[in-house]
C-alpha cells in the first residue's frame, strides 16, 4: 500500500512538538533534517514507529529522520505545507543548529571561527619573533645588522597588521564582504593615526560634530588613535559592519546597491568605531592599566594580575603594559612586572601543551603543539585564541597557573632589566635565572597538570566509557585480533570521487542478496554488504565518526570527500538493544582506514534470530557519478 505522505508528515510534526518547536527543515536524498528548539519535546520512540519512518538519530545538532529515496521529498513538501515553513538547504540547517546552541558556546565558536584560519600566519610570526628577539639579546652585535632588521620586519608583520587579518577573517565568519572588512581593518591602523602602542606619548583629536563640553567630556571628540595589536574592537566593528551591509542590501534598490551599500557601510562603521567602540575600549584600557600599576606592588595584587593577564591579551590591552614596565625601569631600575607576565604566558604554554599532547584529534595536535612553542617564547596569541579559549577549560587552568606563578614571583622579588620579552627569552634580562626557572616551572607545570586532568577532548556527556572488564571477553578479543591481523579490504562501493572499502573480513554481496527489503531495494542509498568471518568492523576509509546508534549496532561516518556512510551490523539487530555490541570509537573521532570501529558477538546475533551481515550504505548517491555497489565495485 502506498504511503500517505500527508499523514506521515502530520505525525512527524505532532511527535516532534509541533511547529513552534521547529527552527529549520531541509532534506537530502534519504533523510528529513530538522533543527528543533527543545530536543526533550521530541518523542523518538514514537517517531520511529510512524509509518514511513525507517530510523531516527541526532548528529551535529540535527534531528535526522530516515524516510528513503523518492519518498522523503514528498513527505518534506507535506511537512512544509503543514508547518508553513519555507524550504531550506542542508547548509541552512547546519547554520540553524549552530544558532540554536547556548550563547556562550556561540561566542566561543565565533572566536574560534575567526582565529583558527589565521593561526598559520600568527604561529609563524610568533615563533620567528621569539627567536629573533632571543638572538638579538644573546648576540648584541647581531641586533645592529641588516639581517636582524630584515628578520624583525618579517616576524612583526602579522602582529603589526593584526587588525587587518582579524577583520578579513571576521567578515567571512559574520557573512560580510571581506574586502570591506579589510578596509575597516586598515582604517583602524591607518598611518595618519597615532600608533596604538605609542598612545602614552599623546595623540591628536578630531571634532567632527562640534566642540561641546559636558563636564570633563567633549561631545563629538574623536581620538586620532590606531588600534595596533587590538582584537576585540576589530571584531565588534566588523560584526556591526556586516549587519549594516546586510540591512542595506535588503533595503537599497538594486540599481544603486553597488554604490550606496559599500559607501554607507564603510562610512557608518568608521564613525561608530571611532566614536563609540574606540572610546569605550580606550576607557577600559586606561582603567585596567591604572589598577595594574597598583596591584603589582603587592603579592596578592600580583596573584590577581597573573590570573587576569590572559584576559587582557584577549582584549588586546597587553601591549600597553610596556608603559608600566618602562615607568618601573625609569623610576627604580627594575621591571617587576615582567615576572608576572612571564608566569601568565608560560602558564598558557603549559595548558596548550597539555592539550596538544593529550588530544587524539590530529587537527588539534598540529595547532596546539606549535602554538605552545610560540607561547613558551612569549607570543601567546596562537595558544590563547587558537586553542585555550576555544576549549575554555585550558584557558582557565592557565589563569590558575599564572596566578600562582605570579605570586611566587612577587614574593621572591625578582625583576628584569629590560621589557618586551617574556618566557624563555626572558632569561636574557632577568635578575635571578634560578628563581626565574622555578617561576616558569610552577606556572607552566600547574597549568599543564590541571589541564591534563580537567580537559576532556570533545566527548559528549552521554558517551560514558562503558567498558566491561570481563575476563572471558578479553580472551575472546585476543582471539579475534589474531584472527583478523591480515585483512585485505576490497572496495564494496565505488564512485567517481573514491572508494568505500569492506568494513569486515568476508564475502562481499550485492544489495539484492541482503535478507531485508529496505536494504535490498537500496531505499537508503547505494547499498552492499559483507557476510563476516568474525565480529570485528573496521573503518572503510579515512574519515570521521558522526553518529553511533544508542543500540550500538550502527555507525555513521563522513568520508574525505563528504561522503555520508552508514555501517549497519545485522538485520533488525536494533531489537537487541545493544546487547552483544561494543563500539571502539566515539562520535566526532577521526579514524583511518582499517581502524577498529565496532566489536559484536556473532553468536548472540544468531541466537537472537538475526542475520549478521554487515551492511554498508552510501547516502545521497545522486550526488555522485559512476556509482557501483557490491562485487562490481572492485572491478
Amino acid at each position: 500500500m502506498a504511503l500517505d505522505y500527508h499523514k506521515c508528515a502530520q505525525e512527524i510534526v505532532d511527535t516532534i512538538g509541533g511547529r513552534p518547536n521547529v527552527v529549520s527543515a531541509a532534506h537530502c536524498a534519504t533523510r528529513l533534517r530538522l533543527v528543533t528548539v527543545d530536543n526533550s519535546k521530541v518523542n523518538k520512540k514514537k517517531l520511529e514507529d510512524i509509518d514511513g519512518v525507517k530510523g531516527v538519530f541526532e548528529s551535529n545538532g540535527q534531528l535526522q529522520i530516515i524516510i528513503g529515496t523518492g519518498t522523503v521529498n514528498k513527505v518534506y513538501d507535506e511537512f512544509l505545507a503543514i508547518t508553513g515553513m519555507t524550504a531550506a538547504t542542508k547548509d541552512d540547517v547546519k547554520a540553524a543548529a549552530v544558532a540554536n546552541a547556548p550563547l556562550w558556546r556561540r561566542l566561543i565558536k565565533a572566536l574560534g571561527d575567526v582565529f583558527v584560519p589565521i593561526l598559520p600566519a600568527i604561529v609563524a610570526s610568533g615563533l620567528m619573533m621569539g627567536m629573533v628577539e632571543a638572538l638579538g639579546k644573546a648576540i648584541p652585535s647581531f641586533s645592529q645588522t641588516d639581517w636582524y632588521a630584515f628578520l624583525d620586519m618579517v616576524s612583526n608583520t602579522a602582529f603589526a597588521y593584526l587588525p587587518v587579518i582579524v577583520a578579513v577573517s571576521a567578515a567571512r565568519v559574520f557573512g560580510g564582504n571581506i574586502f570591506l572588512g579589510a578596509v575597516i581593518g586598515l582604517l583602524m591602523i591607518h598611518s595618519s593615526l597615532t600608533n596604538g602602542w605609542n598612545a602614552a606619548d599623546g595623540y591628536g583629536v578630531w571634532y567632527l560634530f562640534g566642540h561641546i563640553k559636558i563636564g570633563s567630556y567633549t561631545l563629538g571628540q574623536i581620538n586620532q588613535l590606531g588600534y595596533q595589536g587590538h582584537v576585540i574592537p576589530v571584531i565588534i566593528a566588523i560584526y556591526i559592519m556586516c549587519h549594516i551591509e546586510k540591512w542595506l542590501h535588503k533595503h537599497v534598490i538594486e540599481m544603486l546597491d553597488l554604490f550606496v551599500t559599500p559607501l554607507c557601510t564603510v562610512l557608518s562603521t568608521a564613525l561608530l568605531t571611532f566614536t563609540i567602540i574606540g572610546p569605550i575600549f580606550s576607557s577600559l584600557e586606561s582603567f585596567v592599566l591604572h589598577w595594574a600599576e597598583i596591584l603589582v606592588q603587592n603579592p596578592i595584587g600580583a596573584l590577581v594580575m597573573g590570573a587576569v593577564y590572559p584576559c587582557t591579551v584577549v582584549m588586546g590591552l597587553h601591549h600597553m603594559y610596556n608603559v608600566i614596565e618602562a615607568g618601573m625601569l625609569a623610576s627604580v631600575g627594575l621591571n617587576t612586572w615582567m615576572p608576572i607576565a612571564s608566569a601568565a604566558n608560560f602558564a598558557q604554554f603549559g595548558a596548550c601543551l597539555a592539550v596538544g599532547l593529550k588530544a587524539k584529534n590530529n587537527k588539534t595536535k598540529v595547532v596546539a603543539v606549535p602554538s605552545s612553542m610560540s607561547a613558551a617564547l612569549g607570543i601567546t596569541e596562537p595558544a590563547i585564541f587558537g586553542v585555550n579559549m576555544r576549549f575554555f577549560k585550558p584557558f582557565v587552568c592557565g589563569m590558575i597557573g599564572g596566578a600562582i606563578g605570579a605570586l611566587f614571583g612577587a614574593i621572591s622579588r625578582i625583576g628584569a632589566t629590560a621589557y618586551g620579552v617574556t618566557g624563555i627569552p626572558g632569561y636574557l634580562t632577568i635578575t635571578n635565572p634560578l628563581v626565574y626557572t622555578i617561576l616558569l616551572a610552577i606556572s607552566g607545570g600547574i597549568a599543564f597538570v590541571l589541564t591534563w586532568f580537567v580537559w576532556k577532548e570533545e566527548v559528549p556527556e552521554e558517551v560514558a566509557a562503558e567498558k566491561a572488564v570481563e575476563e572471558e571477553r578479553e580472551l575472546k578479543e585476543e582471539e579475534e585480533e589474531e584472527e583478523t591481523e591480515a585483512f585485505d579490504q576490497a572496495p564494496v562501493i565505488s564512485t567517481s570521487k573514491g572508494k568505500i572499502y569492506a568494513p569486515a573480513k568476508g564475502k562481499i554481496i550485492p544489495a539484492s542478496e541482503i535478507p531485508d527489503d529496505t536494504f535490498a531495494q537500496g531505499i537508503l542509498g547505494a547499498t552492499a554488504a559483507v557476510w563476516p568471518e568474525n565480529g570485528r568492523v573496521v573503518a572503510p576509509f579515512d574519515g570521521t565518526v558522526t553518529f553511533i546508534a544508542e543500540t550500538k549496532h550502527a555507525i555513521n561516518l563522513e568520508g574525505p570527500n563528504g561522503e555520508e556512510v552508514l555501517i549497519h551490523v545485522g538485520v533488525d539487530t536494533v531489537k537487541m538493544d545493544g546487547d552483544g555490541f561494543e563500539p571502539s570509537v566515539r562520535e566526532d573521532q577521526q579514524v583511518k582506514k582499517g581502524d577498529l570501529l565496532l566489536k559484536f558477538d556473532r553468536d548472540k546475533v544468531k541466537a537472537a534470530g538475526h542475520p549478521d551481515c554487515v551492511v554498508v550504505v552510501l547516502s545521497d548517491p545522486d550526488e555522485y557519478e559512476d556509482v557501483k555497489a557490491g562485487p562490481e565495485a572492485a572491478e
